[in-house]
């Protein structure tokens, strides 16, 4: 049986008067959108930022002197998954993952809460935590907030989360109101477990649902509970898309206008561009590179399937003008030959994809700086579905509400 919680606790450096390990700076707005900079322990991030996903501390198929390559200044990793292996107490006996693997710029750690939706079935949860049984071997896992804090004070990360209650985001009644209710409760758990305020930010998770009346409740709780910055949980998980995008703008009204605000789980292009206009700082997913190993490829005008047959005769790279690896170097029919013969086609499409959306994050902050937002928006708009024949209806809403007239193809 594996405790998490159960280390003798290493002291850390003294907090230093007047220290600050966040600063958030707005240089431009266009109604809820901004154009910020994140200043972290490790450097400064410009947002609205999307941050790649290495989940057991390594991206998979992209190493980390490539990210460094794309420009990349803050990306995630997972506590549950770090947990196991290499584990905490290795990864502060070198000096935290920045030192493991050789990474200057920041990181951020999910606290382990997601794995209770994508391992539910190897999951248990009380008021006390959440009891995981081991995808890897046949061990048991106890995390309570004060396990995912300590772990993440060894991890050493710039951003750490809250560890909170998660439910799949469709689930409705009694559980989701436990789950939101709860996620509270242990919040002051959290807070009173992290021993690393003056180096490491801890976020509270905005939960319940689609459930208006919930997430006003768990927003008013939190925003009580003084934070450098604030996630919102508990979406991209099979919601409607009205649902999705009413929420999303629910949180950011409500949520401190000086604090970085993180939309957790979410990395489709068209779903990161409206809820940067929303008001959201920071994104995350998986999608670039899972969807990159079956051979898809982000362009500006949607998704490129590189597997299909198409490809074989289009000499051209994925994307006209991008600088990354693939597209300097490699045409669309040797990736499409490479695909089903080599491991490394996945690897140059998942820089390619990292890049696109790394890109158009700055892209889209410049705009907001130059007083283009409209126009930068629309172009991605009629770009993207110029094949699919009109814009979704949900998108034109979102982005009316935010200020921003959509035209229609």
């Amino acid at each position: 049986m594996q405790e998490l919680g159960d280390i003798e606790k290493q002291p850390h450096k003294k907090v230093k008067k007047n220290e600050i390990p966040l600063e958030f700076t707005i240089l431009a707005t266009h109604n809820f959108a901004r154009a910020s900079i994140m200043r972290l322990p490790h450097g400064e991030v410009q947002t609205p930022v999307y941050m790649p996903v290495g989940t057991k501390g390594a991206m998979k198929g992209v190493t980390y002197s490539e990210m460094d390559d794309l420009g990349c200044k803050l990306l995630l990793a997972n506590t549950y998954h770090l947990a196991y292996k290499p584990g905490g107490d290795l990864l502060e006996k070198v000096g935290g993952l920045h030192k493991f693997v050789n990474w200057k710029h920041n990181i951020l750690t999910d606290s382990g809460g997601f794995q209770m939706v994508s391992l539910s079935q190897l999951s248990e949860v009380t008021e006390e935590g959440v009891t995981f049984e081991s995808p890897y071997d046949n061990s048991t896992m106890h995390l309570r907030p004060e396990d995912s804090i300590h772990t993440q004070n060894q991890i050493g990360a710039d951003i750490i989360m809250a560890l909170d209650d998660v439910v799949r985001t469709t689930t409705v009644g009694p559980r989701m109101q436990e789950a939101s209710e709860r996620t509270t409760r242990w919040l002051d758990r959290d807070i009173e477990a992290h021993k690393r305020k003056h180096d490491q930010n801890l976020f509270p998770i905005v939960q319940g649902g689609i459930d208006p009346k919930l997430r006003e409740q768990s927003l008013n709780d939190l925003i009580q509970r003084e934070a450098n910055g604030y996630a919102i949980g508990g979406l991209a998980g099979g919601e409607d898309k009205v649902d999705f995008w009413k929420t999303v703008a629910q949180c950011t009204a409500k949520l401190p206008v000086n604090k970085p605000r993180y939309l957790m789980g979410v990395g489709y292009p068209v779903d990161v561009v409206v809820c940067s206009c929303l008001g959201v700082d920071m994104f995350d997913c998986v999608f670039s590179t899972r969807t990159a190993r079956f051979g898809t490829a982000f362009t500006d005008n949607g998704f490129l399937k590189l597997k299909n047959k198409e490809a074989a005769n289009v000499f051209e790279p994925i994307q006209k003008g991008c600088q990354c690896q693939a597209c300097k170097s490699y045409t669309q029919s040797y990736l499409h030959y490479l695909i089903a013969r080599k491991e490394v086609a996945c690897h140059l499409i998942s820089i390619h994809n990292l890049n696109y959306l790394l890109q158009l994050m700055l892209n889209l902050r410049q705009s907001i700086i130059d007083g283009k937002l409209i126009e930068f928006t629309n172009g991605f708009l009629q770009n993207w579905f110029k094949n699919e024949g009109q814009i979704p209806q949900w998108i034109i809403e979102a982005l009316e509400y935010a200020g921003i007239p959509v035209k229609q193809l």
